[in-house]
């Protein structure tokens, strides 16, 4: 009995320090601005917040209370870092965030009409400068007793529409598409059964890079499981495959070694790349080439890994305290930032993959937020 007491109040005390330590970790009120030149990591968790960490100092700067409901809180940073725009309330409304305030500036609903349900899985971008956003939106009708699928649309909105902000523009757009990113030309790259090409004045359609249907040789039918739209310090839009790799032309299943790879789109260019880093032995929700070395790739979900590409080799891997879904590089490729699940941000150093910091963030799990790194 004495031994039961003793555990309930180590327990009550460990749970109160937590609790005293989170409510204390927002430094700065909401309406303090973001300073000049200082690198941050913007995360989204429940029960509805949006936290900006100080990567100097490793803690968290402050936390914004978002409108309505979250999920799944896949995040855009504006091109001039004053902004983050959010998918959220179920997947069903677009909110725009001034990163000084904490303010809502902008909101746009999915849904166009009282008889519709939209959902954009994943899908939010902006223009190279900030002026509109995008996204490809599911819509369904809802008839009185059935519910009735309709045609995927890109929708485009104004980001100066305010809180009750319409489309400027809509066009018909592929099935079964998620994230996506626009290039330096205007042109939006939006994943899908293929990596697609969007003219977002035009709606017109072209394939950027086959992904089901690819013909690369020796290569089997990839699958893509990425749902993680990060702004990178490379200017590049990149996401994880894993594929069938035969030793010849007879593709005999039995000698197939699945392999990991990457797909990378230099937004500046547009210039699309994939290929293989490493065999499959694990699952890795997301990935990350290194900003310092294109030549290092790192993966993680339930362990954090390090790949040297070009040799196709795995040179370590740590396990993890919990699984991770998101992971994001700083802009000088020297610290890993794991988020998602839990709320705890955890730091590693680039080159070791030795744990550095756990990070609390105020309120509840990321579930399967777009940790987003960017300098004001």
């Amino acid at each position: 009995m004495a031994l039961r007491k003793h555990t309930y109040r180590a327990a009550l005390a460990a749970a109160l320090g937590a609790f005293t330590t989170l409510s204390t970790l927002a430094v700065a009120a909401p309406d303090t601005p973001l300073e000049s030149g200082h690198e941050y990591l913007a995360v989204t968790n429940y029960p509805n917040n949006l936290s900006v960490i100080d990567t100097a100092t490793e803690t968290v700067y402050k936390t914004c209370s978002l409108p309505d409901a979250y999920g799944p809180g896949t995040m855009q940073i504006s091109p001039d870092k004053k902004r983050a725009y959010v998918l959220n309330n179920h997947y069903g409304d677009l909110y725009g965030i001034d990163l000084d305030s904490c303010k809502t500036v902008f909101h746009a609903a999915l849904s166009q009409s009282w008889d519709e349900r939209a959902r954009a899985m994943f899908s939010i971008a902006l223009s190279p400068d900030g002026k509109e956003i995008y996204s490809v939106v599911n819509p369904t009708k809802m008839n009185r007793d059935s519910y009735e699928v309709q045609a995927p649309r890109l929708e485009v909105w104004s980001t100066d529409g305010g809180l009750e902000a319409k489309p400027v523009r809509t066009f018909p757009a592929p099935r079964q598409t998620t994230m996506m990113q626009a290039a330096d030309d205007g042109s939006l790259f939006i994943i899908g059964p293929a990596v697609y090409r969007m003219n977002v004045h035009t709606g017109k359609v072209d394939v950027a890079a086959p992904l089901r249907d690819w013909k690369r040789p020796l290569h089997g039918e990839p699958d893509v499981l990425y749902v993680w739209p990060q702004q990178r310090p490379q200017h590049t839009f990149n996401l994880l495959y894993t594929a069938d790799r035969f030793p010849d032309e007879k593709k005999d299943p039995e000698k197939a070694q699945t392999m990991y790879g990457y797909i990378d789109i230099d937004l500046a260019t547009g210039k699309t790349t994939l290929k293989d880093f490493a065999p499959f032995t694990e699952i890795y929700f997301s990935g990350g080439i290194s900003p310092k070395d294109p030549n290092i790739m790192y993966g993680v979900l339930n362990r954090l890994a390090k790949y040297d590409v070009k040799d196709e080799k795995l040179l370590k891997s740590v396990p993890l305290d919990h699984s991770y879904y998101c992971l994001t590089l700083d802009k000088a490729g020297k610290k890993i930032y794991l988020a998602g699940t839990f709320n705890t941000v955890a730091v590693y150093d680039a080159d070791t993959l030795e744990k550095l910091k756990d990070i609390p963030v105020p309120g509840g799990d990321m579930a399967i937020t777009t940790a987003q790194i960017f300098t004001r």
